[in-house]
């Protein structure tokens, strides 16, 4: 053996042994891997010189796709991997450029980015696989003991860790980044000579590095750091001295060197200039056919890769918070929705960011909140975009829900962060009243538990219910309801086709699991309409309905008392309020968990039997009352057609719980109600204070003349001469004076202190003025919904839907999902001749037409395409009116045979129809 050949083997030994540690008797195994590792890097080499080219313009060789002498034209993908095997038994000609490299693998499974570019240059360092944490600063080495076989190969070079030569004995660890300039730098140099192989390779090594892309891109102060911020930081000065001076060599090709050291940061900061990589992808993207991007996406996806076993295995975040500039960088990239990146890409991105620790999602939301409203809904359209598209594109079934769908999952889990970004980067209500709030609803949260658990009487112990509550939203500290405008719309994170095929069953099941193995999107309830969260909200109080039923029986087991399985309130209907009050109040104050029992109402000398429907006319009958401005607990306003409680009203708080109570009940029982309240009373209810900005719903006159004043840009005090006292009048028509701060009548209103007038004025008007009843109101609705998720999933305008229903009286709606029984069709003359009236009729005559059927003149959440009416055929041609059974939403209809006597029989049946008798 020569001289020279030993000092090769003894070459090969020590990669061999640098790549991996080991006993003796794995040495072979791993020169073996390397050798299979090395085959499989140059077959892959050809297979994308044959397909991609290595973007020479000058290219002479015939089997590189750039060359205008190429011999495979129109070679497929099949193909071209044949040929490519073919060339690496020929050993042919490899171009040193290629515009792809290969993926590799090291022993442990990670993989290398295509487009790595420090892996196919043959004069420059190896770069280690993807995760490694330090490169190494070596001299070439010989390409056969490299890959650690005796076969000369064409030129290339191994991705696997390479020794340091035999005379180093402390090697200098260094770590590769982009700056700004840098990658200016090389792109000019590209542009010069013609080929975009050195960007290619620069991006594809950069990007495949978690550690390398931590580095990169940092801001002006944290890269030339002065000798007193070092000294701040946990840090070896010669050692980043050493780095720095190392990393001077590396910046002629773009890439520099060091240790990544900066300052402590707050909790909005990263060391990051985001700035710097805007305009970087500017420029990168202002090349021809974007010759990079294949690089680019194949890093990312090993970037991710080793990210998720960064963070999984090594806390990478703890131990440098800097690692988040990784998904700052990556979330930037321009194109992330475009086929190239969604298909792989953004998944495996949003993969490793779902596990971030909930303090790093925090502060990415923070970071994010920062950006402006067209930078935070761009990202949020890359992932609804992949999210829509991975939900349309398969069939799903009971056995593959998008519950189960990783892709899915982690881009919604990522729409979380992006919706807190949101909600902090808009405009949220001041930190005093968000203080005040929450020092209120503690108060009434203390006051409603001590009330539960005095009025409780025996029964069977249960385990207290709470509301879960989001752990991002606890981090962060901020709720989606203290945000009156959002950076991005709320309506822009619903994904509709998300939303008609999540199983809500199966998602329910997920959701009351509890588990870190289970998605529930009811955790996510900004991806989903109104109508799916009402539907998780009923499966929830149906639930809630059976515990209390099982309570009942095991009381009257244990303790023999009778069983009482459902809220059964007898009613005459010329005393219903009575009735009503008499029957809450005794459940209110003796065990109010009864109230959250299932509703069933009885009408005296009346056969109907409650399955929803008698119910439904219950409660319309109860609101009819109530609201009776000629009772006086509400005062209707003709300018907003709403109600707004009467703070002079005699009633007692009693009559106000029971208001609280029948809304509650309602929206317990999925029942629509014909209530118009404005809604600042829906924001109270979810734990909020009425400030000016909610005046405009109850008072559109008062808040205009007050915004003038605000805006008034002349002498306040002597023009309108307004002191800090207002004037109401009460139930009798006396005028009565209230001053807004003491001695008010004394204190005028002038240009500095304008503003607190008008918020003391709002302030009680929507607050202190009405704070008796709207205590008691809010007290009774609790008590019926305090357990229920209802806060989690809606916000106050979607509260209202659910109460009101929705207002879109489309018939052609109806029409097309009504279904038929009893031998009527669609193409039956009785059906064509209803639908022709019901179309002409007017709104009132449709609202009652659904009063008829249904029981409730109110259109369901999501309007009526989710109202299943069914048209059954009740007999020949008869001169009986229609008859309906409205628990089961069934209109049965004679077979009427002309259009003139259907349409005189169905208006005299919806005119005149009340009570519940024999059909």
């Amino acid at each position: 053996m020569s001289s020279k050949d030993s000092d090769r083997e003894e070459n090969g030994a020590k990669v061999a042994s640098a790549s991996k540690p080991s006993s003796s008797c794995d040495s072979g195994n791993d020169s073996e891997g390397m050798k299979r590792a090395a085959v499989k890097q140059l077959i892959e080499r050809y297979y994308y010189q044959l397909t991609d080219g290595c973007g020479k313009a000058d290219c002479c060789n015939e089997n590189c796709a750039s060359s205008r002498n190429f011999c495979h034209q129109n070679i497929s993908k099949d193909a071209a991997a044949i040929v490519a095997i073919d060339l690496f038994k020929k050993k042919g000609t490899l171009c040193n450029d290629p515009s792809k490299v290969p993926k590799s693998s090291d022993d442990t499974g990670g993989a290398t980015a295509e487009g790595s570019g420090d892996d196919m240059c043959d004069d420059s360092p190896c770069t280690s696989t993807a995760g490694a944490v330090k490169m190494l600063s070596v001299s070439p080495v010989d390409e056969a003991d490299v890959s650690g076989s005796s076969e000369k190969f064409p030129t290339q070079c191994t991705s696997q860790p390479v020794a340091l030569p035999s005379q180093s004995t402390s090697p200098v660890k260094e770590t590769k980044f982009l700056t700004e300039e840098g990658i200016y730098s090389v792109i000019e140099t590209c542009q010069v000579s013609d080929s975009w192989s050195l960007l290619i390779r620069t991006i594809g090594s950069i990007f495949n590095n978690p550690e390398s892309l931590v580095l990169s891109f940092r801001k002006e102060h944290s890269q030339r750091a002065n000798k007193e911020e070092l000294q701040s930081m946990v840090v070896d000065l010669d050692k980043d001295t050493d780095d720095m001076e190392v990393g001077s060599s590396a910046a002629s090709s773009g890439v520099e060197v060091g240790s990544g050291t900066t300052a402590r940061l707050k909790d909005d900061e990263v060391t990051v200039d985001v700035a710097a990589v805007r305009r970087v992808y500017a420029r990168l993207y202002e090349i021809p056919k974007h010759l990079f991007q294949a690089a680019l996406v194949n890093a990312v996806i090993s970037l991710s890769r080793a990210v998720e076993m960064d963070l999984k295995y090594h806390h990478a975040y703890d131990r440098d918070p800097n690692y988040l500039n990784i998904f700052i960088i990556v979330m930037e990239i321009p194109l992330l929705h475009s086929p190239e990146f969604i298909e792989c890409a953004t998944p495996q991105i949003c993969k490793a960011i779902v596990l971030l620790p909930v303090s790093a999602q925090a502060k990415l939301a923070r970071v994010w909140s920062r950006f402006t409203s067209a930078q935070i809904k761009l990202m949020v359209d890359y992932l609804q975009q992949l999210i829509t598209l991975k939900v349309v594109s398969m069939p799903w079934t009971h056995m593959s829900s998008v519950n189960d769908n990783d892709t899915i999952t982690s881009a919604a889990r990522v729409l979380k962060i992006l919706y807190y970004a949101s909600i902090l980067g808009g405009c949220t209500d001041p930190s005093e009243v968000l203080e005040e709030e929450a020092r209120q609803n503690e108060e009434a949260s203390e006051n409603l538990a001590e009330l539960l658990q005095d009025a409780v009487g025996r029964g069977e112990p249960k385990e207290k219910s709470t509301v879960r509550q989001d752990p991002l939203e606890k981090e962060l500290g901020v709720k989606a309801i203290d945000c009156r405008e959002p950076a991005v719309a709320f309506v822009d994170f619903v994904n509709e086709p998300l939303s008609d095929v999540i199983e809500m069953e199966k998602d329910y099941t997920y959701y009351r699991a509890e588990s870190d193995d289970k998605f529930s999107f009811m955790t996510h309830p900004f991806l989903l309409t109104t109508t799916v969260k009402s539907l998780g909200m009923y499966f929830d109080n149906r639930i809630r309905m059976l515990q209390e039923r099982r309570t009942s029986i095991y009381q009257t087991l244990v303790h023999g008392a009778a069983t009482t399985p459902y809220l059964r309130l007898p009613i005459r209907r010329d005393h219903i309020i009575d009735d009503a009050l008499v029957a809450l109040e005794m459940a209110a104050m003796y065990n109010p968990q009864d109230l959250k029992k299932q509703l069933y109402v009885e009408f005296d000398g009346e056969q109907g039997i409650d399955e929803g429907g008698v119910s439904k006319e219950f409660f319309q009958l109860v609101i009819e009352e109530i609201f009776n401005p000629d009772i006086g607990m509400f005062i209707y306003s003709e300018e907003t057609h709403s109600f707004w409680f009467n703070s002079t009203s005699f009633e007692n708080d009693g009559q106000f719980t029971l208001i609280g109570i029948v809304l509650g009940l309602a929206i317990y029982n999925n029942v629509i109600l014909d209530v118009h309240l404005p809604m600042v009373v829906y924001r109270k209810l979810m734990g909020k204070k009425g400030v000016f900005a909610d005046l405009a719903d109850s008072h559109p006159t008062l808040t205009r003349s007050l915004q003038e004043m605000l805006a008034f840009e002349g002498d306040v005090e002597d023009t309108f001469m307004q002191p800090f006292q207002i004037s109401y009048q009460d139930v009798f028509g006396s005028t009565i004076s209230h001053d807004l701060k003491e001695n008010g009548s004394t204190i005028m209103v002038n240009n500095c202190n304008r503003q607190e007038f008008v918020d003391l004025y709002a302030d009680f008007l929507l607050n202190k003025s009405i704070d008796r009843q709207f205590r008691a109101f809010k007290r009774g609705f609790q008590m019926v919904m305090a357990e229920s998720p209802l806060q989690m999933l809606f916000r106050p305008d979607e509260v209202e839907l659910l109460v009101c229903g929705s207002k879109n009286l489309d018939f052609h709606a109806l029409e097309e999902t009504t279904e038929y029984d009893g031998g009527f069709t669609s193409d039956s003359p009785a059906i064509r001749y209803f639908w022709e009236i019901c179309h002409n009729f007017l709104e009132e005559q449709k609202r009652k037409l659904l009063q008829f059927t249904t029981g409730s003149d109110r259109i369901p959440v999501g309007g009526l395409s989710k109202l299943k009416l069914i048209i059954a055929r009740n007999g020949p041609d008869s001169d009986r009116l229609p008859t309906a059974h409205t628990c089961f939403n069934v209109l049965l209809l004679p077979d009427y045979s002309t259009k003139e006597k259907l349409e005189e029989r169905l208006l005299k049946a919806i005119n005149y129809a009340k009570g519940f008798g024999m059909l």
